[in-house]
């Protein structure tokens, strides 16, 4: 058996370019892994794929089927490898679903992985990477992990230099939002800020967490908010207790805040559990 841990991810910027004729959105993202994790469990089996889910704090489902980003992922893996056997994975489901924070996207790059080593296939990170980029955007990143800026539709990366190691505070309302309705959404007219991506790599090669966490932006925040006020009443009350900032992740409806130190990231989560006793909060750190 393999066991493998599949990390959630934050957006520091998230940034819109435009529609490709594919009809992705060109994007520019610097993307940061989080250490608030899924684990996952593969083993080799005579054929077929077998699924089974197990998730603990939070309420809701999923599909334990061929609709599944893990299903998808060994799928493919026994496809372009005509493996010779199947697999059953166990997956131990902590990242909130439908949150902005690639949760079934790291769970699909942790299937990739294991699969790879399962049947020692010997295929290099980039392979893997072409292969997970065929089933979603963000599974390249969660793949590669660490402090990245995402280019193209989020598959095209660079590596940076590791961000500051800080607690991150994650806390998710119990509202769902729409990667789709959000996208659409913003480009029926969006004329909020957008991210100086620039000024965000200086800062980040600079090590400096105090200019990186001034220059926060993520253009589907002012999106999402209009729809769900609790979003901006997170970012508010995270600030007022010590947050050296605070963003909505991807298209949301996650809050994260920066925290400058465990005590630190300790209150500011007390803070939204006494603001909405429904919200899924989480103290992580970032993953260097």
């Amino acid at each position: 058996m393999i066991t493998l841990d599949a990390n959630a991810k934050i957006n520091l910027t998230l940034d819109i370019l435009g529609l490709r004729e594919d009809g992705y959105h060109e994007v520019a993202m610097v993307m940061q892994e989080v250490s608030l994790h899924d684990t996952l469990s593969l083993k080799k089996t005579g054929a077929g794929i077998q699924l089974s889910i197990a998730i603990e704090g939070q309420k809701g489902t999923l599909p334990a089927d061929e609709t599944n980003l893990c299903w998808k992922a060994a799928s493919l893996m026994q496809q372009e490898y005509d493996l010779p056997g199947g697999v059953s994975i166990e997956l131990v489901k902590r990242i909130p679903m439908a949150a902005g924070l690639a949760g079934g996207s790291a769970d699909a790059a942790a299937v990739l992985k294991g699969m790879n080593r399962l049947y020692e296939l010997g295929a290099s990170e980039e392979k893997l990477c072409e292969l997970g980029a065929r089933l979603g955007s963000d599974i390249p990143f969660c793949l590669l992990g660490g402090t990245m800026l995402a280019e193209g539709r989020g598959e095209r990366l660079t590596r940076l230099p590791d961000f500051p190691e800080t607690f991150v505070v994650l806390a998710k309302p119990e509202v769902g939002v729409s990667t789709a309705w959000a996208y659409k959404t913003y480009d029926a007219g969006y004329d909020g800020p957008h991210p100086d991506n620039g000024a965000m790599l200086e800062a980040i090669r600079a090590g400096s967490l105090d200019r990186a966490a001034g220059l926060l932006c993520n253009v589907l925040e002012g999106v999402t908010v209009r729809k769900h006020a609790i979003i901006d009443s997170y970012k508010k009350t995270m600030l007022q207790q010590g947050a050296l900032a605070s963003m909505m992740s991807g298209s949301g409806p996650t809050v994260f805040g920066l925290a400058g130190d465990e005590a630190s990231a300790g209150r500011i989560a007390a803070a939204i559990r006494a603001l909405d006793a429904g919200a899924a909060v989480y103290v992580a750190k970032t993953v260097v």
